[in-house]
């Protein structure tokens, strides 16, 4: 049995008296929240990535085309160590490769982030050979290496689709992951998958805008993320609402950032320091009013990465 129905069914079986579940849930630390926020920020890049490829704006959006699949594999790779030192029985990982269950959100969560991985392979692969830094290097030179952006370059249009369909896949995994969980009110909603989604393509876009020295990309990466910010803000909207239209437990789960335990996290970390201020300092800078600023983007990315520690935490607090 996968993990999150397995968690439903020891909360069912549990009659109240299983102290890691009752009276809150004591299985996830802070693994999982960066976890779900590397996944997120890896599928961002990787999509962003494959549209600049898809395109065909490999010299207009040179950090996008060639920056992005580089950095897809080492936040994958660090993600996943984060998971892996929550496993309980860490021997056991390959199991996860030994089946694949339809009704099991990790087991697709699995096998997506081996297929996100081997279009990151042959993505990185070209980019290596594409940037003028990394070009000239032995890792570029090997003859698999070779092969692979060969390979990359020569089916670039599919390629590029795999990726984003794939990247597409893993960022709505993230969310997933925790709507799955219906005996928990603060995860159970169809709205976490799109949520969680938007959040990584924005980090995505932040980490981009933040590296390049290129103004006309960085304005385009900045447009770009206020309008991921601006549909992260209605999706946190239309989730609260559906917390408090649903029902007594539901309403109890959304007390928790409504004047509970997790506001000050939420509305200060998520809302106003992750959202707010710098969609106002991007359209400042658009405006030309006020001087670019690397403080945005990293708001950004804390702001993603706060999103993740108060909705894994509070999840786990109130149950139905």
């Amino acid at each position: 049995m996968n993990l999150p129905l397995m968690l439903q069914h020891v909360e069912v079986m549990s009659t109240r008296a299983n102290h890691g579940i009752d009276p809150h849930m004591h299985i996830w630390g802070w693994e999982i929240p960066v976890y779900l926020f590397l996944g997120g920020l890896a599928a961002g890049l990787i999509i962003l990535g494959a549209l600049a490829s898809l395109r065909n704006r490999t010299e207009q959006d040179a950090t996008q085309a060639n920056l992005a699949p580089l950095f897809v594999l080492p936040v994958l790779a660090i993600g996943m160590t984060a998971l892996f030192l929550d496993l309980s029985y860490k021997v056991h990982v390959f199991r996860f490769y030994t089946a694949f269950k339809v009704t099991s959100p990790m087991s697709w969560g699995s096998w997506i982030l081996l297929f996100v991985g081997a279009g990151a392979v042959f993505s990185a692969a070209a980019a290596l050979l594409r940037h003028p830094y990394t070009r000239e290097t032995a890792l570029a030179k090997m003859g698999l290496v070779k092969w692979a952006a060969t390979f990359a370059e020569k089916h670039r249009a599919v390629l590029a689709r795999f990726n984003i369909g794939f990247g597409l896949a893993l960022g709505i995994y993230t969310g997933v992951l925790l709507s799955g969980f219906s005996a928990r009110p603060f995860w159970n909603s169809g709205i976490l998958g799109p949520l969680f989604l938007v959040s990584g393509a924005s980090t995505a876009a932040a980490l981009l805008a933040l590296l390049t020295n290129n103004h006309g990309e960085h304005e385009r990466l900045i447009r770009l993320d206020l309008a991921l910010v601006g549909t992260e803000l209605t999706l946190l909207g239309l989730w609260i609402i559906g917390l408090l239209t649903h029902g007594a437990p539901t309403k109890e789960a959304a007390s928790l950032i409504l004047g509970g335990a997790y506001t000050a996290p939420f509305w200060g970390l998520v809302v106003i320091a992750g959202l707010l201020v710098p969609a106002t300092l991007e359209i400042q800078a658009l405006r030309k009013r006020w001087a670019e600023t690397p403080v945005a983007p990293i708001l950004v990315l804390l702001g993603g990465l706060a999103l993740r520690f108060v909705m894994v935490s509070a999840g786990q607090s109130v149950g139905f």
